[in-house]
């Protein structure tokens, strides 16, 4: 089993930054790919961003391209999603994702293991 926890969320305006973080814990030797997704108010959960476990290979949704960015720092556990330029329509809980996928597979093969997700608000 693997245990996700995020933490970083928050009320930020409008042109506003924010970093997520989170921290991977338990049998974390099976996992090759890290993920965000987020989920707003009615809406279905989408993908944001993936990245491989050694840090080399990201993926990005449209929306947030330019504007975002996952990292990992090898020496240390947390995976991160900086996020620049924020919009009110990025205001979601941000969930965080492990699985055992590349990262160009983070939107056609299921995560295996998941958080229990982080509250982005961004509103003047």
């Amino acid at each position: 089993q693997v245990q996700l926890v995020e933490s970083g969320g928050g009320l930020v305006q409008p042109g506003g930054s924010l970093r997520l973080s989170c921290a991977a814990s338990g049998s974390i030797f099976v996992i090759n790919t890290m993920g965000w997704f987020r989920q707003a108010l009615g809406k279905e959960r989408e993908f944001v961003a993936a990245i491989s476990w050694s840090g080399g290979n990201t993926q990005y949704a449209d929306s947030v391209k330019g504007r975002s960015t996952i990292s990992r720092d090898n020496t240390k556990n947390p995976v991160y999603l900086q996020m620049n330029s924020l919009k009110p329509e990025d205001t979601a809980v941000y969930y965080c994702a492990a699985g055992r996928m590349s990262p160009e597979l983070a939107t056609k093969v299921p995560f295996e293991y998941w958080g229990q997700g982080t509250q982005v608000t961004v509103s003047s």
